[in-house]
């Protein structure tokens, strides 16, 4: 992995910041800024939605990996596959294949069945599935979604008790969905496995509809808003990796990435100085 000039914790960009790039040209994009990893979108978050589906062992699948190699991007994770009430784990067996040939470590998913007894169990056999293949399996809360909070996430992953499973800590989802960084700070130090960075007004949306579209195109970039960023990054181990996800579509792909890149390490390296006082 490449060092990012002065900083001592690496930044990874999530694809959502920049997704109408495909794999390789948002590698090139987030190496560009600065970034040291990317998460990619392989599998699509909504039916329908964006996706780059890569096939390991396949053509695409080399140029990308060559191209991480070649860069010096790592890929942190990968992207995205809503656990519903008619889901089949093996079915996924081919992502988590072409996700651990590029060198992913973890896979993210979300919880979308109201049965937690049956999602327990699906995200058990996923995670079991996964730790074949090296990978650790991410669950993402969002208050739209059945599981919407941080209290419900964790009740989750518990509840399947798998020691690959851990939870993705998205900066804005937190805020939106009345979670705060004391929060974080309670919990088990295993169980966080990636932390998203955007930033966001200090008021909260008004419906469900509100938070999407905010979520989806309307993030600001860390240091920005109001959201409580540099005490979320005291909360998390030291370790945990971290993402930058900032959708924004009034700029273009490269200068949207620089941006992220320049904020984000501005308020993690304002943080590491913070700690060390």
């Amino acid at each position: 992995m490449k060092p990012s000039g002065n900083a001592t914790r690496p930044l990874a960009v999530a694809h959502l910041t920049a997704l109408e790039a495909p794999p390789v040209e948002c590698v090139r994009l987030a190496a560009k800024a600065g970034f040291d990893g990317v998460g990619l979108r392989l599998h699509p978050a909504t039916p329908g939605g964006i996706a780059y589906p890569i096939v390991a062992g396949s053509a695409a699948q080399r140029e990308l990996r060559d191209t991480l190699a070649g860069v010096g991007v790592a890929l942190f994770d990968v992207e995205f596959i809503p656990i519903v009430p008619e889901f089949d784990p093996r079915s996924f067996e081919s992502l988590f294949e072409a996700a651990a040939s590029l060198g992913a470590s973890s896979v993210s998913v979300s919880g979308d069945d109201p049965d937690e007894n049956r999602l327990a169990a699906n995200l058990a056999a996923l995670a079991g599935i996964a730790k074949s293949f090296g990978l650790r399996i991410d669950l993402e809360f969002m208050r739209w979604r059945h599981v919407g909070t941080l209290a419900h996430a964790r009740a989750a992953i518990e509840r399947a008790a798998q020691p690959n499973l851990a939870l993705v800590i998205d900066a804005l989802h937190l805020s939106r969905s009345g979670g705060t960084p004391d929060d974080v700070a309670a919990m088990p130090s295993a169980q966080i496995g990636l932390m998203q960075l955007c930033d966001a007004p200090r008021a909260l949306p008004v419906c469900d509809d509100d938070a999407i579209r905010e979520a989806r195109i309307a993030r600001l970039a860390p240091g920005d808003g109001a959201l409580p960023l540099e005490a979320l990054l005291h909360a998390a181990p030291r370790n945990v990796a971290l993402s930058v996800e900032m959708p924004m579509p009034s700029l273009s792909a490269d200068a949207r990435m620089k941006l992220a890149w320049r904020s984000a390490r501005r308020v993690v390296d304002s943080a590491s100085v913070a700690a060390k006082v």
